[in-house]
């Protein structure tokens, strides 16, 4: 029925779930420490991941898939809202400890949880460093666009096709 949804949804996960596996590789091989906006990030990149993962599952149902898209398509603004910060705001401070990313993440106890995915060990300036001549949280944002992207796309499939194809 939505064949092309199936496979927008399975890349959307895949290239969620990779920046994460870039952004370990970068920061445990390579040293490049990330900031509480950063693991942040991280999170709702991982959340965006079982979202799509979620609606690719659940494909059959039109009402589920589309729930899993919007749920998906909020993670990533989410995103790219928190990159955007991190550019603009975060990390032009000192320090970004005790900012909404940090208490987020405290909350939920996933710095003590999973330190080696969530734990902030930079500051926003730091951690903010070009790759390729651009800063990481402008790479993330630009992720987090097309992954919203995608979930409209899913979702303006699941609107397109008729209900009860013959």
């Amino acid at each position: 029925m939505l064949s092309r949804s199936d496979s927008t949804l399975l890349f959307g996960a895949a290239l969620a779930v990779g920046a994460v596996g870039i952004a370990l590789v970068l920061q445990h091989r390579f040293g490049i420490e990330p900031c509480a906006w950063c693991t942040f990030q991280r999170l709702l990149f991982l959340l965006f991941g079982a979202f799509a993962a979620l609606g690719w599952l659940v494909r059959r149902s039109r009402g589920a898939l589309a729930g899993a898209s919007v749920l998906a398509a909020v993670a990533a603004l989410g995103g790219l809202w928190a990159a955007l910060h991190q550019q603009f705001v975060a990390a032009q401070s000192l320090s970004c400890a005790f900012t909404f990313a940090d208490r987020a993440l405290m909350k939920l106890r996933l710095d003590e949880t999973l330190p080696w995915l969530f734990e902030a060990t930079a500051s926003c300036r730091d951690a903010n460093a070009p790759l390729l001549g651009i800063p990481f949280a402008l790479w993330s944002a630009a992720l987090f666009v097309v992954l919203a992207l995608l979930a409209a796309r899913v979702l303006l499939a699941v609107r397109a096709a008729p209900e009860n194809p013959a």
